[in-house]
């Protein structure tokens, strides 16, 4: 759930929260929501590790009328078909190619969002709800819920600013284990494995802070630079760091023609890594993107991670939008 969905605002660094404006306001701000016009879909994948991990999202949204916006979204990342090898080797000691089996585990996250416009002109506001889901295999699986909050509020001189708390209530997941199937592996490698794993897992709160503006040049070409901070509330690797808060900034930047044609670059990620000698340097993750809308179709793509300048593994994301008002 932080990885984050649909092209273009990944190609931006993330760096959307104060102007998203569609479907995919569910994920990054439900306040967003309010923006638009007629109902609209859209599509994901991406493959990670190697095309080991495959990402999938899909989301829906309509206005309900013009105070008021619904959303739906549905996450998963999943690794398939993994050997399982535990029972590779029988009672007798013999290896049996026969005894191996496949599992996949996966993580599902779904969303219903509702937006709303305040009394107090320039302000929204929006809600997400959310159910988790996670499996691995016959193993082990697990339930969670969790609430997100989310602000927006336009400037007249349209600067844009955004707030997104998520997972306000702390996302509580509540985990069931197979016994049988444990006691299956509690010996595949002596000394591991020896105790059931816990059942309960939280995840803590954690905001975002956005600001964007949009910049008209000649009539036919746009600029719109944004900037996030993401805060988590513990100690991290994040660039700023204390015991309080830690904070990663995000930048993003999207050129256009005509709402035609569209550029994106933005870094984010910065993290401080302390080497073997204890000696540290920062590490970051730069992105870039390209866009293409015609009538109510926009594909998006975009190239995370360039230049290995972090940890992370490049991943080519591609996203594809849907706005009905293409059939009215």
């Amino acid at each position: 759930m932080n990885i984050g969905v649909d092209a273009a605002a990944l190609g931006m660094s993330n760096a959307v929260v104060s102007h998203t404006g569609d479907v995919n306001s569910g994920y990054w701000n439900p306040a967003g929501l309010l923006k638009m016009e007629d109902r609209q879909l859209s599509l994901m994948h991406a493959s990670y590790f190697a095309n080991i991990a495959q990402y999938d999202y899909a989301g829906f949204a309509m206005p309900l009328d013009d105070r008021s916006a619904v959303g739906v979204s549905l996450i998963r990342f999943g690794v398939d078909d993994i050997l399982n090898t535990t029972q590779l080797i029988d009672s007798q000691g013999n290896v049996d190619y026969n005894r191996i089996s496949l599992f996949s585990t996966a993580d599902y996250g779904l969303t219903v969002s509702y937006a709303r416009a305040l009394p107090l002109d320039g302000f929204n506001y929006g809600v997400n709800a959310k159910i988790i889901r996670r499996v691995i295999g016959k193993f082990a699986s697990s339930w969670g819920f969790g609430f997100d909050l989310g602000v927006q509020y336009q400037t007249q001189d349209e600067w844009k600013f955004g707030l997104m708390l998520r997972d306000i209530s702390t996302t509580y997941n509540v985990w069931a284990i197979d016994e049988d199937e444990y006691k299956k592996i509690k010996d595949a490698v002596p000394g591991q494995n020896q105790e059931l794993p816990e059942t309960s897992e939280i995840t803590l709160p954690k905001a975002q802070f956005g600001l964007s503006k949009k910049f008209i040049i000649r009539y036919d070409y746009s600029l719109l630079a944004a900037a996030n901070l993401n805060m988590q509330f513990a100690r991290t690797n994040d660039i700023i760091s204390t015991d309080v808060v830690s904070i990663d900034p995000a930048l993003g930047f999207e050129a256009g023609y005509i709402d035609l044609v569209f550029l994106r670059a933005g870094v984010g990620n910065f993290q401080k890594i302390t080497q073997i000698d204890n000696s540290s340097n920062v590490s970051f993750q730069p992105n870039i993107g390209i866009g293409f809308k015609y009538k109510g179709i926009q594909v998006d793509y975009a190239l995370t991670d360039i230049g290995d300048q972090s940890a992370a593994l490049y991943s080519n994301i591609f996203s594809l939008k849907l706005d009905f008002s293409i059939f009215r």
